[in-house]
């Protein structure tokens, strides 16, 4: 889910389905860790004291609050995504290329200028005995056993 959620998060705009969930349960599955790339586009996408509730907590959105963040586009029933889909992919198709291709890379260059080096922090966690154990865990279907080792 996790995975999914930062693949969509790169995209420039996202459409779901009424009913989905949308979150990065790290914490209350493998205890992996997230780089700090995706934390700031997440951040950027859903504001702060979301992204806290989803990785912290490991709380799941619904496409309501997704799409009251600003994070969807629209919610709609998979009947008829595909139509509007397509609408929208003419609509952006008959605008100015180099326009959008330079609000995008500003966009992009302004979100991940400056971010930390937290490499050390990737490490610890995937290099942590408790992702070792709960990955092994998670895999077979047992319940996580958090030591903080």
């Amino acid at each position: 889910m996790g995975g999914g959620l930062a693949i969509a998060t790169a995209c420039d705009f996202r459409i779901a389905a009424p009913g989905s969930s949308l979150g990065a349960p790290i914490a209350r599955t493998v205890g992996n860790g997230i780089s700090p790339g995706n934390v700031a586009r997440l951040t950027a996408a859903f504001g702060h004291a979301r992204v806290k509730r989803m990785l912290l907590l490991a709380e799941l959105l619904g496409a309501d609050e997704a799409l009251a963040s600003g994070y969807l586009l629209q919610i709609m029933e998979l009947a008829v995504m595909e139509d509007a889909l397509s609408a929208l992919c003419t609509k952006l198709s008959a605008l100015a290329l180099l326009t959008q291709y330079a609000a995008k890379e500003t966009l992009r260059c302004q979100l991940l200028a400056n971010l930390p080096d937290c490499s050390d922090l990737i490490r610890l966690c995937y290099g942590s005995g408790d992702f070792r154990r709960d990955i092994e865990g998670f895999m077979s279907g047992q319940a996580p056993k958090w030591k903080g080792e």
